[in-house]
């Protein structure tokens, strides 16, 4: 199915767009997907895309966008695929190996995630160091395809470090305070409760969310070069005593958005 996705995706982009070849892979999140709204050359919905699924979430446009960003050649995901969707895990990380196949060697991944670090507020940004796969899977179980990436893949460096510093570089060079910290993933969909919450700080969590970390793992194996950033969209259960819901992140991340884009198109620009 991977090479008969990417050969028709490549028929699409070479009637549209000729010889394009992406380099750089984006997946927006929750309240991000303005980006390729903004740089659009071409566009195709996951429903015709074999293989794809199509994402359920509010927010989420459901389609690979093509496009040229800051003179870099970029292939966006505007909505991923969650676990908590009913799609199993390798579906959700598939798009990851298609832009792999397609020439990506870069990708940037961003998510909407509450806060565990009691520092950070809602509307921040952070550039994720490391994760913490609480998800109860990971993507490579089964057979390995020796010809992407190795069976035992090492996840000393799964966000890449000239990438994080870059990214840092970015943020202070644009005025943008930008926070850094661990992201944890739990599967979702309900929301986790206070003790989980105070069990993922003494983990050493500074994030949270339900997504993520499964295309990071895939993309380290697959020898990308990965940048994470998280918009904190809220205090994760137990920091605050505010309630939690889907609006609200929503809310807070229309909040960030202009910050956020700025961040990824100049980050874009100096990759």
């Amino acid at each position: 199915m991977l090479q008969t996705t990417v050969d028709f995706l490549r028929d699409r982009i070479s009637e549209n767009l000729g010889d394009f070849v992406p380099e750089i892979g984006i997946v927006l999140g929750s309240g991000l997907g303005e980006l390729a709204d903004e740089y659009c050359s071409l566009f195709v919905p996951y429903s015709e895309i074999p293989g794809f699924e199509t994402s359920t979430v509010s927010g989420h446009k459901g389609r690979l966008v093509f496009a040229e960003i800051n003179g870099k050649k970029v292939v966006m995901m505007q909505g991923r695929f969650h676990y908590y969707e009913g799609h199993s895990i390798q579906k959700v990380v598939f798009p990851i190996k298609v832009m792999k196949k397609l020439g990506v060697r870069t990708l940037i991944l961003t998510n909407a995630a509450g806060g565990v670090n009691p520092a950070f507020n809602p509307s921040d940004l952070m550039v994720i160091t490391d994760h913490i796969n609480y998800m109860g899977i990971n993507p490579l179980i089964g057979i390995n395809d020796d010809s992407m990436g190795e069976r035992f893949p090492d996840m000393s460096e799964a966000y890449t470090p000239r990438l994080i510093n870059l990214t840092k570089k970015t943020a202070l060079k644009l005025g943008i305070d930008l926070q850094e910290g661990v992201y944890i993933a739990f599967p979702g969909p309900s929301y986790e409760t206070p003790a989980e919450i105070r069990m993922a700080r003494i983990f050493g969590a500074d994030a949270v969310g339900m997504s993520t970390v499964p295309e990071a793992i895939v993309a380290s194996w697959a020898k990308m070069d990965v940048v994470g950033i998280s918009c904190i969209c809220n205090s994760a259960a137990g920091v605050s005593n505010v309630s939690l819901s889907h609006e609200d992140v929503i809310k807070a991340a229309d909040v960030a958005k202009d910050r956020f884009k700025l961040l990824i198109k100049e980050l874009i620009r100096s990759i």
